[in-house]
C-alpha cells in the first residue's frame, strides 16, 4: 500500500490540464451493454474504478481494447454473463449501473446489492421501483437483486428522492423499452445530461435531460458511436482550491466553468479571485481567506463532493463559520483527520462548525474516502511541516496523476510505499 508524502508551505502556481470526467466514463461505459455495435471513448481517466468497470463489462461477454492511452472501445456483440458479481460490487457501487442496460437488452440481470460504504447506505431502492414500474419483476436472494422480463415496457414513475445514479440507471433501462417511459424528480447533474446525449447520438430519443422531467421514447436498436467524457467538474474545484488554500495561482484548463459555478461563488465570497475562460477557470489567492458558510445540495447547489476540499480551506479561515451536509448522513470523518492537523471544527449531526487558525501543521493522517484523500493533500500542501497521508488508495479511484498534477504545480508531494500499513 502506498502514502503520499508532502512537504507543505508553497504557493502553487501553473496550470493543469483536467482528466475525463469519472462520473461521467463509468455509466457511459455500462451504456455500451445496450449496442451491438462498437463504442470508442476518448479521455477515459485512468483510475480504479475505470478498471473495475472494465473487469465487469469483460466478465459480462463485452471485448475491450484500450492499447491507447486515454482511448476505450467496447464492443458487447454478445452479451454470455448477466451476473456482476459482490466482489466487483462492493469495491465500487457504481457497478449497479450495468442493471438497466442488462435488462433493457437482455431482460434478465442479477446484481449484488451494495451494501454501505464509508459516507453513507446509499440504497438503489429507487432503482429497483423504476424497473418494476417498467414491468420487471425483482427478488432479492442472497445478497443479490434478480432481475427479470420478457421486455420493459414504458412508464410513468416518480422518484421519491433525487438520485443520480437511479436517473442513470432507469434512463438506460428505458431506451430500448416499448413504448414511452417519463421519468420525474430526476437529477439534473451534467452527467445526467451527457448519458443523454451519448443514448441520442446512438440513436436513442431521450428528451428533458438537466430538469426534473425526463422523456424517453424507447427504440429496437441503438448504434456505435465515438465520444469524448465531459471534463471532471470535481477534478477542476478540487486543484482551484488548492491554488486558493496554499496563496498560489493556478489555472485549471480543459473544463466546463458553468459546472462549477456554486464553487466559484463561495471561492469569491471567500476573498479568491476567479477569472473564468471560455474553457478555463484561474484562481489568485493571496493566502487571506474569508470565512463562509456553505450548504451541500444536489447539482446545481454546492456539491457534497467538494464539501471536504472546501473544509480544507476554511479551517485557516479568518474567523468562524458552518458547512452544513444534507447529501450524505456520514461524510465528516476527515474532520479528526483535519484536527490532527491544527485544524479547530467540531461537529454536530449534519454540521461542522470551524473556527479558523492562523496555520495547520503538518502529522500523519488516514484517508477515510475519495474526497476526504484529496482534502487531506489540499491541507497537507497548505500546512507547515511534512504531512504523511495514508491509505491513499481512495484517492486513485477518483483522480487521476494527482501527485503528478500538483508537483507541476510547484508542490514537494511524492508517493511512497507505506510501511506502516
Amino acid at each position: 500500500m502506498d502514502k503520499i508524502v508532502i512537504n507543505g508551505g508553497i504557493p502553487l502556481k501553473g496550470s493543469v490540464t483536467i482528466s475525463g470526467s469519472k462520473n461521467a466514463a463509468l455509466p457511459l461505459m455500462c451504456a455500451s451493454l445496450l449496442t451491438r455495435d462498437e463504442m470508442t471513448f476518448h479521455r477515459v481517466p485512468g483510475l480504479r474504478d475505470v478498471r473495475t468497470t472494465k473487469q465487469l463489462l469483460l466478465q459480462l461477454g463485452a471485448q475491450l481494447d484500450d492499447f491507447t492511452p486515454g482511448t476505450l472501445r467496447i464492443k458487447a456483440r454478445d452479451i454470455v454473463e448477466h451476473t456482476a458479481p459482490y466482489e466487483l460490487v462492493k469495491t465500487m457501487r457504481a457497478s449497479v449501473m450495468v442493471l438497466g442496460p442488462l435488462m433493457a437488452r437482455e431482460g434478465r440481470a442479477d446484481v449484488s446489492l451494495p451494501g454501505g460504504c464509508a459516507i453513507g447506505a446509499r440504497p438503489i431502492d429507487q432503482h429497483l421501483k423504476g424497473l418494476e414500474a417498467m414491468g420487471a419483476s425483482i427478488e432479492l436472494k442472497n445478497g443479490y437483486v434478480i432481475a427479470r422480463a420478457s421486455r420493459l415496457v414504458g412508464a410513468d414513475f416518480s422518484f421519491d428522492l433525487v438520485t443520480v445514479t437511479g436517473t442513470e440507471n432507469l434512463i438506460m433501462a428505458a431506451s430500448l423499452a416499448q413504448g414511452t417511459t417519463v421519468l420525474r424528480n430526476c437529477a439534473i447533474e451534467p452527467e445526467v445530461v451527457e448519458l443523454a446525449h451519448v443514448i441520442n447520438r446512438m440513436g436513442g430519443r431521450v428528451e428533458g435531460a438537466g430538469t426534473p422531467t425526463i422523456i424517453i421514447e424507447g427504440t429496437d436498436r441503438l448504434s456505435g458511436i465515438v465520444h469524448e467524457v465531459m471534463p471532471d467538474r470535481i477534478e477542476v474545484g478540487t486543484y482551484l482550491l488548492a491554488g486558493a488554500i496554499t496563496g498560489g495561482d493556478v489555472k485549471a484548463e480543459g473544463c466546463v466553468p458553468q459546472h462549477i459555478t456554486s464553487l466559484l461563488d463561495k471561492l469569491e465570497e471567500a476573498g479568491v479571485t476567479v477569472e473564468v475562460g471560455e474553457s478555463s477557470v484561474r484562481v489568485i489567492s493571496n493566502g487571506a481567506i474569508k470565512s463562509c458558510d456553505v450548504t451541500t445540495d444536489p447539482y446545481p447547489g454546492f456539491a457534497t463532493d467538494f464539501q471536504a476540499q472546501y473544509m480544507a480551506l476554511m479551517a485557516i479561515g479568518d474567523s468562524q463559520c458552518e458547512i452544513t451536509e444534507k447529501v450524505f448522513e456520514n461524510r465528516f470523518m476527515h474532520v479528526q483527520e483535519l484536527v490532527r492537523m491544527g485544524a479547530e471544527i467540531r461537529v454536530s449531526g449534519k454540521k461542522a462548525r470551524i473556527e479558523g487558525v492562523k496555520k495547520l501543521s503538518g502529522a500523519h493522517v488516514q484517508a477515510t474516502d475519495l474526497r476526504a484523500s484529496a482534502s487531506l493533500i489540499l491541507a497537507g500542501l497548505a500546512a507547515e511541516g511534512t504531512t504523511e497521508i495514508h491509505r491513499v488508495y481512495h484517492l486513485d479511484r477518483g483522480y487521476e496523476n494527482i501527485e503528478e498534477k500538483v508537483s507541476q504545480l510547484g508542490a514537494d508531494i511524492r508517493r511512497e510505499k507505506d510501511d506502516m500499513v
